[in-house]
């Protein structure tokens, strides 16, 4: 990592991507995260954000910018290994970034955040973009946290 990246930057970026279409909530944040934080995955990456949009595929299920933010968490501090035991970190954090929107927002199911809205009306496009760019900047405050905390092996050298 060559500088350090801004969280706020982070949240302004994944917003203009979901605002401008070029990406739905998951993929914005995964894609952000990858290139703020120069993760050095192929911009292929993003495939595996693109089915958890609109709660899991437009099921109304779990909020996609957390499935987002999970899968970025996992980026940095999963495990490539079997039986290594760096899942336990990475699990604890995904477990945080689920528990504070969860305390913030009341749930994580997209239908319930999103009841009274119209699916594509300025209003839930203005909720969803909102989403997005909070669980990104989330995500990068909790990867810039970890990363300045020397604890635990390889977390200076994952990013």
């Amino acid at each position: 990592m060559q500088k350090k990246p801004d969280p706020v930057k982070i949240r302004t970026q994944a917003e203009a991507y979901y605002r401008d279409m070029d990406y739905y909530c998951s993929e914005a944040i995964v894609k952000v995260i990858n290139d703020e934080f120069g993760l050095g995955y192929p911009d292929s990456v993003i495939k595996m954000a693109s089915g958890f949009p609109i709660g899991m595929g437009g099921s109304g299920c779990t909020c996609g910018a957390v499935a987002g933010g999970i899968m970025a968490l996992g980026m940095v501090f999963g495990r490539t290994r079997a039986k290594d035991e760096q899942v336990r970190q990475c699990m604890a954090l995904s477990r945080e970034l689920h528990d504070r929107f969860r305390e913030t927002h009341g749930c994580l199911c997209c239908r319930i955040l999103t009841k009274d809205t119209v699916l594509g009306s300025p209003v839930h496009m203005q909720q969803c973009i909102a989403f997005t760019g909070e669980v990104a900047e989330e995500t990068a405050k909790i990867i810039l946290r970890e990363l300045d905390t020397p604890a635990g092996p390889d977390k200076k050298t994952r990013v």
